[in-house]
Formats: structure tokens, C-alpha cells, sequence
């Protein structure tokens, strides 16, 4: 039976990532860039890569696994499986359902989402609706790339970017004020070239031209996604903490998706947040798209950052163009 008054709290974080670390003196190596380039241009000073048997799903099931452990509960006990990710083990079957079999959710239902970095943010609003509605009790939500493997790496502008990992939560429904506040989700395919892999769907299927074209590969315009990324998540913001009667005073923690640090510097000046109060480790991940904001709520959580009763934020953009935000009250 449907609850409205239910809201969702995260029970539980999980993070996993690669061994290999990829500092920017490597690139340095193999591509004309510098170690002070990048993190200049971008903030990064390292990110974590796979190796070439490892799948997304191979850091999205240890990431679950630590969620459940933290939110105390066990596989079973999950009615719903959502995966945020924009590089899949494979198109179908999804990501999801090798996480339902991995954890023994046995009786979950599992899928899929496709929303780019703004993924686990859609997925935490959509468990919150199952969660309201009485679909579901217990919600898994992760964020999981291998970005690597959709990597040009003789594209300087983008392969210093990315890197792999994931990020898991532990969706469950409780009273106010406890849990979700507020949400705000936004899509313009009027930008959708911005960020794009062109190859490898029913638009241009794999072939020998694809491949040599490296068109299976993150093709990406940066100066539009700057412009249009800084404002999108700024406003999405400022819009939950207006109608909230809030002002950037009042949130202790906000978690944005890490692409770049001056995106995220200036997000939190429109905000009115110093940065202080904005967890940032884009220094250590690179841009891991659906797994950012999930791998930064995990590692905060380590640190013990996150204390009951914080107001907490959440945004992110991606391809599409997907945006969103989210205030909890942890």
C-alpha cells in the first residue's frame, strides 16, 4: 500500500575502485601535457584504471556488498536493483541483474538506467518513488563506470579526464525529516552532441570504419559542456534551497559531481557555500561520471564527515543533457 509520507534515506555507502593509479606524469609520457596543465585546467592529479578483464559490474558488486553490510541487511532482503552507468558489462543482459545474482536478491526486480553522470541521482529519486508508492522497502542504487574502456586516448583534450570506479547505496524508507527533502531532474537533447559515443548503437552499429574512426570512443565538445555544466548545477542547486525557504548557510555538505574543479568552485560560489563545505576528490578519481557523486558520499562516510541530522546536497550533470539535484537529511 502506498505511503506518501515515506521519504528515502541512505542506510548504507559502498565504494570500489581499481589498484591502478594514473598520475598525470604519465600522461606526460605517452601525450604532449603536463602534470601542472592538467591540474590546472581540471583539478585532477590522478585517477584509478581497470585492467582488461575487469568489467563494471567487478567494482559494482564489492561496492554493493559494502552498502548492504553497512545498512545491515542482506541480499535478500533487496526489492529493487537500479544501475546507473553509461558503460555496461554488456547492452543486455543489464548490469543490474549480474548484481541481483552476485548478492543473492533473489526476489528483486533490476535494471538499468542510462542518464549519464546525473544517473545515480535519477536513481535515487526513482527509489524514492517505489519506496513512497510500497513497490519497495529496500532499494540498491549504484554508480558504475569503466570509462576507461571508451577512452581515445589520442585525444588530449578528453583521455585525462576519466577513470574507473563505482558507488553503491542502500536505499530505505523512513519518517520526516529524516531522508529525501527535495529533487529536481532536468534533461535538454537539444545539447546532445555535447558529450556523445556515436558508434556501437542502432544509429551507427560496429564496424570496421567505426573502429578505425575511434567513433566507439567519449567524443566531447568542453568549452559548451563548461558553460552549460557550471550553470545547470548551480541552478539546480539554488532552485531546491529556494523552495526549501534555504540558503547555502544552511547545507554542511555538498556533493557534486567531480569533472572539473572549476565547474565545482563555481557552483558553490553561486550556491553562497565556501569550499569548505563542498567534498571534493577529484584529485584521486577523475571524472568517473554515474559513480562520482556515490564514490564521494562513500568516501566522506569513511572519513566521518556525514553526522546524523546534516543537510546534505547532491548535483550532477552528464550527457543528454541530464542534471539533477537532491537535498537530504542525513
Amino acid at each position: 500500500m502506498a505511503n506518501s509520507q515515506k521519504r528515502a534515506y541512505i542506510a548504507g555507502v559502498g565504494m570500489s575502485v581499481p589498484d591502478r593509479v594514473v598520475t598525470n606524469d604519465d600522461f606526460a609520457k605517452m601525450i604532449d601535457t603536463s602534470d601542472e596543465w592538467i591540474t590546472q585546467m581540471t583539478g585532477i592529479k590522478e585517477r584509478r584504471y581497470t585492467d582488461e578483464n575487469t568489467a563494471t559490474s567487478d567494482l559494482a558488486i564489492p561496492a554493493s556488498r559494502q552498502a548492504l553490510e553497512r545498512a545491515g541487511v542482506d541480499g535478500s532482503d533487496v526489492d529493487a536493483i537500479i544501475v546507473a552507468t553509461a558503460t555496461p558489462d554488456t547492452y543486455f543482459p543489464s548490469t543490474a541483474c549480474l548484481i541481483q545474482k552476485a548478492i543473492g536478491a533473489k526476489d528483486a526486480f533490476a535494471y538499468d538506467i542510462a542518464a549519464a553522470c546525473a544517473g545515480f541521482i535519477f536513481g535515487v529519486v526513482q527509489a524514492q518513488s517505489y519506496i513512497a508508492s510500497g513497490i519497495a522497502e529496500t532499494v540498491l542504487v549504484v554508480g558504475a563506470e569503466c570509462l576507461t574502456k571508451i577512452t581515445d586516448f589520442t585525444d588530449r583534450n578528453t583521455c585525462v579526464l576519466f577513470g574507473d570506479g563505482a558507488g553503491a547505496a542502500v536505499v530505505r524508507g523512513c519518517d520526516p525529516p529524516r531522508g529525501l527533502v527535495d529533487h529536481f531532474l532536468r534533461c535538454d537533447g537539444n545539447l546532445s552532441d555535447y558529450i556523445i559515443q556515436p558508434a556501437g548503437g542502432s544509429r551507427r552499429p560496429a564496424s570496421h570504419e567505426t573502429v578505425d574512426e575511434r567513433l566507439h570512443t567519449i567524443k566531447m565538445k568542453g568549452r559548451k559542456v563548461y558553460v552549460n555544466a557550471s550553470k545547470a548545477m548551480a541552478d539546480a542547486v539554488v532552485l531546491l534551497l529556494e523552495r526549501q525557504g534555504l540558503t547555502g548557510d544552511d547545507l554542511d555538505l555538498l556533493f557534486p559531481h567531480q569533472a572539473n574543479i572549476r565547474i565545482i568552485q563555481s557552483v558553490a560560489k553561486q550556491a553562497g557555500m565556501p569550499m569548505e563545505r563542498v567534498f571534493v576528490n577529484i584529485h584521486k578519481y577523475g571524472n568517473t561520471s554515474a559513480a562520482s557523486v556515490p564514490l564521494a558520499l562513500a568516501e566522506a562516510f569513511d572519513e566521518g564527515l556525514l553526522k546524523e541530522g546534516m543537510l546534505i546536497g547532491m548535483v550532477a550533470f552528464g550527457s543528454g543533457f541530464t542534471w539533477g539535484s537532491a537535498l537530504f537529511r542525513w
